[in-house]
């Protein structure tokens, strides 16, 4: 009888311990995230939505640019001679 009373005491005090080493971690998880995104904030980089956005108007502006030269060398070629 009193062997299992030091076994539950010994369960009680694991459990304990593995929560309290879960505390711990989810503790230690929270401040490295928090200086991780204080970290990034400082670094003012540029959030994948905007980039993605801007690549696109880039894209875009690129072959209107290309149609736009296209149009101009065809204006500044030579008119074929009329007969």
């Amino acid at each position: 009888m009193n062997q299992n009373r030091i076994f539950d005491d010994v369960g009680r005090l694991m459990n304990s311990a593995a929560g309290v080493a879960d505390g711990v971690r989810r503790e230690a998880e929270t401040v490295f995230k928090a200086q991780l995104e204080r970290i990034v904030a400082d670094m003012d980089l540029v959030k994948r939505e905007d980039f993605e956005a801007l690549r696109e108007l880039v894209q875009s502006q690129e072959r209107e640019l290309a149609a736009l030269r296209a149009e101009i060398a065809t204006l500044k070629a030579p008119a074929a001679p009329q007969l």
